[in-house]
């Protein structure tokens, strides 16, 4: 029984290898969700007189010792079984005979998967979600560390205005806030119960829907049989487009730490320990580190693409191409845990250094003093020709002080107001 679609005869075995790809190898993700649905499903089953008590609690004992072999990791897909819900219900037939066999009623593999799938992004999700709050944390704890530490600011990559470490800290720290957003919108759309919508038509048994809802932790039903069926791709996407946002604002900070670190700058340093080498130049210590977070997390920002192709222009109902939808999600998913890690390891470490002192940066304050001039009565556009005639002909002197007291400005970083974005985002992630 490799098969739970068995009937009596064997597929051609390139077939068979081809079709069932890497779902031996990914399905183990989905391993103990597959249990947790099967044993919401049979108690349901039990409640609408599909299963007897005695064939519920023989179940549940073998469900329950399934689990603790996967929790254990003593759990594998056998070989020649085609996927984590074969290889369930074989070895619940295995150990019960014809009451393993009964588990399956009133359900599709369809439907099986995307359950298990939903349950699957809500763990993934929330371990995301901690990942970030964590990163968060520490961008935070910098920002007032490094409050009043001014450096320059750019814009076309020329130097612009002042900045400041905090300022500049608590920008990605907000830009992590703004990305639960889209996580929180994931999270939501993974938090709706599809089993029971069979193979996307429902079934003509009474089963009950609500109590399965209940029974797994979801938030509500996919209501719609159809609709049910056609999240599948739909979620992924959502989740993509997650990930790539997360993934975009680790890309940008781990541009800007490879600037930041580059002898013309030396704005930030890490320890020895935490760069690396080159094999024929023997001062360089490169920020490899940052290097692979910032082309992983590039990679990563393609992925709602990637699903979108897939899932494109697929008529309505189930089709074998949603299976690949697993080759792409799942990996990127451990991708953007392991560079929301790694990231805050790195910056645990980060050193930052004084450098707005230099001669280089004299420009930066320009606009300082235009708005000097402004706030003594002179009119701004005539303020800006006389800062910038003071410029041209050398004798601009800077007074290297700022004054900025409005919201998300240097002198008022609003972190608490940041925090507390934050705080409210990740509670809607549970």
């Amino acid at each position: 029984m490799g098969k739970l679609w068995n009937k009596g005869f064997d597929i051609d075995k390139a077939v068979e290898t081809f079709t069932v790809g890497r779902d031996r190898e990914l399905d183990l993700k989905l391993a103990e969700f597959d249990v947790q649905a099967s044993i919401a499903h049979i108690k349901m089953l039990q409640s609408i007189g599909l299963l007897s008590r005695n064939e519920l609690n023989l179940l549940l004992a073998e469900l329950e010792a399934i689990l603790v072999e996967i929790r254990n990791n003593n759990f594998e897909i056998e070989e020649g079984i085609e996927d984590i819900h074969s290889q369930i219900e074989m070895m619940l037939t295995r150990k019960l005979g014809d009451v393993g066999k009964k588990i399956h009623s009133g359900r599709s593999r369809n439907d099986q998967v995307l359950v298990d799938l939903k349950l699957f992004f809500k763990a993934e999700i929330k371990k995301i979600a901690v990942l970030s709050n964590n990163l968060f944390d520490i961008l935070i704890d910098l920002s007032e560390t490094h409050r009043d530490m001014l450096m320059p600011g750019y814009t076309h990559m020329q130097i612009a205005m002042p900045s400041s470490f905090g300022l500049w800290f608590g920008a990605y720290a907000e830009s992590l806030a703004d990305d639960m957003l889209l996580l929180e919108a994931a999270y939501r759309h993974a938090n709706q119960n599809p089993l029971g919508s069979a193979a996307g038509y429902g079934s003509s048994f009474p089963l009950n829907r609500t109590m399965t809802t209940k029974l797994l932790g979801f938030e509500t039903l996919h209501f719609n049989s159809i609709a049910a069926q056609m999240s599948r791709g739909k979620t992924e996407r959502t989740f993509g487009y997650a990930i790539a946002a997360i993934a975009s604002t680790l890309s940008k900070f781990a541009a800007d730490v490879c600037l930041y670190m580059s002898q013309n700058f030396g704005f930030v340093s890490l320890p020895d320990e935490l760069t690396t080498g080159s094999s024929i130049m023997p001062h360089k210590k490169n920020p490899d580190m940052f290097e692979l977070i910032r082309g992983k997390c590039n990679r990563l920002q393609a992925v709602p693409n990637e699903l979108t192709l897939l899932a494109a222009n697929l008529a309505s109902g189930y089709h074998r191409d949603s299976q690949l939808l697993k080759e792409i999600l799942f990996p990127a998913i451990d991708e953007l845990k392991l560079c929301l890690e790694m990231c805050a390891y790195m910056i645990r470490n980060i050193k930052v250094n004084s450098v707005i002192d230099n001669s280089l940066y004299d420009f930066l304050f320009t606009v300082e003093d235009v708005n000097r001039l402004v706030l003594a009565g002179m009119p701004f556009r005539d303020a800006y020709r006389e800062i910038a005639r003071m410029v041209q002909s050398g004798k601009y002197c800077p007074q290297r002080t700022v004054n900025h007291s409005h919201e998300g400005s240097i002198g008022k970083l609003c972190n608490d107001e940041i925090k507390e974005k934050m705080k409210k985002r990740i509670k809607n992630i549970q």
